[in-house]
């Protein structure tokens, strides 16, 4: 039964993933108002899949995947589309189309540009920001979705860092990552280092001192000691006198929940005002 299920859902697909195939191109709808509809055909809409929502979409991320093995870039990107209009639920299938859509087909449009010549430096940097644009509108979207997920978050930083080269926005990013609930440890810590390089010394020192009473010390990924090392060379950085230093033991005395960063704009503010 399940085979026979798995063979017929497979069979009605084919029609929807060729008629993706032939349609899609650099002016398809596949973003903004009616985007649905004609990416799922006249006639038919989410409801009709009732609940085989989640087979079709595994189905058409396997259509997915052999449009991008293809090297086919409009029928990846319009096919992503899709798989996420079917079944918004899954986070995989934004982060894992996000990452296509921002590098692979970056990397496609690229190469083929090229062969007629070498590419200047705006040319590349119009195509990297097109493709960059195009996968921060589709993790905009998953946060519609998924408003409290600290992982599309996190990929829209490193698609702002990476591939936009964009520090400070890159830095919000990660600062919205590091306040979500059950967020990995290391996007507070790596929105300290985007601090830094942005020369903000003061920021990242009081970031880093409201975070450090928050970690336990016997977690390994909170990495409690490293984050003070950073704290005692922000301190020798900012020249911080030693009756002003940061104190743990009077620090832990005011943690509040482990694992969690508590909003830190009161203590920036301070921190700005020294």
């Amino acid at each position: 039964m399940v085979i026979a299920t798995l063979v017929g859902a497979g069979a009605a697909l084919q029609p929807l993933a060729e008629s993706v195939r032939e349609t899609a191109g650099p002016a398809a709808p596949t973003e903004g108002p009616g985007r649905r509809e004609a990416l799922l055909g006249q006639g038919m809409s989410v409801a009709v899949l009732g609940g085989y929502r989640a087979l079709t979409a595994d189905l058409l991320w396997l259509e997915t995947y052999l449009a991008w093995a293809a090297g086919d870039l409009p029928a990846t990107q319009s096919l992503i589309r899709l798989v996420t209009t079917v079944d918004e639920r899954p986070v995989w299938f934004w982060l894992n189309g996000a990452r296509m859509i921002a590098y692979d087909l970056a990397h496609w449009r690229l190469a083929r540009a090229s062969r007629a010549g070498p590419l200047t430096a705006e040319a590349r940097r119009r195509i990297n920001a097109e493709q960059a644009d195009a996968a921060l509108r589709l993790l905009a979207d998953a946060r519609g979705h998924h408003p409290e997920s600290a992982a599309i978050a996190i990929e829209m930083a490193n698609i702002e860092l990476y591939v936009r080269g964009d520090v400070p926005a890159a830095a919000r990013r990660y600062r919205q990552a590091a306040e979500s609930p059950r967020a990995p440890y290391c996007a507070a810590r790596i929105y300290a280092e985007l601090l830094k390089r942005q020369g903000r010394h003061a920021d990242a020192y009081a970031w880093l001192r409201h975070l450090h009473p928050t970690l336990p010390s016997d977690d390994p990924e909170a990495m409690s000691a490293i984050v003070l090392d950073r704290i005692r060379e922000l301190e020798r950085i900012l020249e911080v006198p030693e009756g002003k230093r940061y104190a743990p033991r009077a620090a832990c005395m005011q943690s509040g929940v482990e694992g969690r960063v508590p909003r830190a704009t009161e203590t920036v503010n301070r921190a700005k005002s020294r």
